[in-house]
């Protein structure tokens, strides 16, 4: 759902309690303020308006290397400063990369805010000046020795980038996931860097929140002195359209790996609506009633009653510029079959999609969406991270104030609706695991082997 840019407003308490006060810089840095007195600590949280779907082929995972790149050293604090700065004054500080922005974030003493502004404003004015083949070439190691930790040597490890890639198919902007392959992080060259860093990491391509302890006027006064004078870059290239996904018939849309994994597995990513409509509020509801929990359906029906699979659930990807995705992971239990624990989940769908949600089902799945949302927006850092969101993604900061009530307002019709709509074997890609033999060499079938799902 998009939304046209919002007028500055006054600062006057939004209804859910918390001010905000919006500013955009002459140089296109949208800045978001919040002001909330309640601890001495205040949150900074910058978001870029970058991600993987804005990579091409062949040049995949830029966007997740330069996540780290920001923490290499800038022209004023070089080396690791960054990371020693934050944690010597009290602070925390991360960052993160996915399909549709980069964000970097401090948890500051409310007294040292000023220290996390000076910090970003540096590193993103002048770490293109600090950038050599030298650093590079060590960020770029960091990140392949990353994806072989968490992808590429754990059980089931490439099982989300290779649903990702059957779910979008090729030339669609989502059909990689952020790590990038490995290829094509050796085929990055500094030259690729700098001019991915000059098109992206611009003030004109982010927007800035700060969140909690602050004075609002002191806070943009000091925006405006680290910020301010860093040039806008006008030559971002905007991403292709993902939100139509356009199948040749060809592609295959189920695999079947054998690995060293410790049970056979039934994964499958739906395609489901855009985050921001009310239908995307419905789909979180469907999957939060069908298998969030240990009393979800899937559960209940998988674990406890058939005992078919040791665990059983579903998760769900917001998507802004895409379809959202659905990820069921059922791990079969003892020598069940795969094929029984499909046509349960099949099964158990189809009765959703016929049946609905009891009333019962439906209030304790709109209190659990409550009860987390407001878990995130107790914290100055979740709440300093919404409002970059909701800028960056839908154009409005203050929509974080009517969110919940929208979920709260969705009917058990609307949720039976998407389900069956979208719940079906006609909208899913499937990938099954079996465990390989006692000293056998064979990782996955000829079908899987021929599928390259970093292209």
């Amino acid at each position: 759902m998009a939304h046209p840019a919002p007028s500055p407003t006054d600062g006057t308490p939004a209804s859910a309690g918390f001010r905000i006060s919006e500013h955009t810089l002459d140089n296109g840095l949208r800045v978001v303020l919040s002001e909330d007195h309640l601890t001495p600590v205040a949150a900074v949280c910058l978001w870029y308006d970058v991600g993987s779907r804005h990579e091409v082929k062949g040049r995949t995972g830029l966007a997740h290397l330069f996540e780290h790149l920001m923490f290499q050293g800038s022209a004023s604090v070089p080396g690791n400063g960054h990371f020693e700065l934050v944690q010597g004054a009290g602070g925390s500080l991360n960052g993160t990369t996915s399909f549709e922005r980069t964000n970097y974030f401090e948890t500051m003493p409310a007294h040292q805010v000023e220290l996390a502004l000076w910090l970003e404003a540096d590193r993103m004015g002048s770490l293109l000046s600090a950038l050599d083949l030298t650093g590079l070439d060590n960020q770029r190691a960091v990140v392949k020795n990353e994806r072989r930790q968490r992808y590429d040597n754990v059980p089931y490890g490439t099982a989300f980038e290779r649903l990702v890639a059957m779910a979008f198919p090729d030339g669609h902007p989502y059909h990689h996931t952020p790590i990038g392959s490995m290829a094509d992080l050796d085929a990055a060259t500094l030259a690729d860097a700098q001019d991915f860093f000059r098109t992206y990491y611009a003030p004109n391509n982010a927007v800035l929140s700060v969140v909690g302890d602050i004075d609002p006027e002191q806070t943009l006064a000091w925006i405006e002195k680290y910020f301010g004078s860093i040039p806008a870059h006008d030559g971002k290239r905007p991403p292709r359209d993902g939100s139509q996904v356009v199948r040749d018939g060809v592609a295959p849309l189920r695999q079947h790996l054998v690995e060293e994994v410790p049970s056979q597995a039934l994964m499958a990513t739906y395609l489901l609506p855009l985050d921001g409509t009310r239908e995307a509020d419905a789909a979180d509801l469907a999957l939060t009633i069908l298998g969030s929990g240990e009393s979800s359906r899937l559960y209940n029906r998988l674990v406890r009653r058939d005992r078919s699979a040791v665990t059983a659930g579903f998760g769900l990807l917001r998507l802004a510029g895409a379809p959202s995705l659905g990820w069921l992971d059922a791990k079969t239990s003892g020598d069940a079959a795969i094929a029984s624990v499909e046509a349960a989940v099949d099964e158990e769908l189809a009765r959703f999609a016929a049946e609905g949600p009891t009333p019962e089902e439906l209030e304790r799945a709109q209190a659990q969406i409550e009860r987390e949302w407001l878990d995130r927006l107790d914290t100055v850092g979740g709440r300093a991270d919404e409002l970059c969101r909701y800028a960056v993604l839908f154009g409005d900061p203050k929509l974080l104030d009517s969110a919940l009530s929208k979920v709260l307002d969705v009917t058990a019709e609307e949720v039976r609706a998407v389900a069956a709509r979208c719940l079906t074997p006609g909208n899913r890609a499937v990938l099954t695991y079996e465990p390989a033999a006692p000293d056998s060499d064979t990782e996955n079938d000829d079908a899987a082997a021929d599928e390259d799902v970093n292209a």
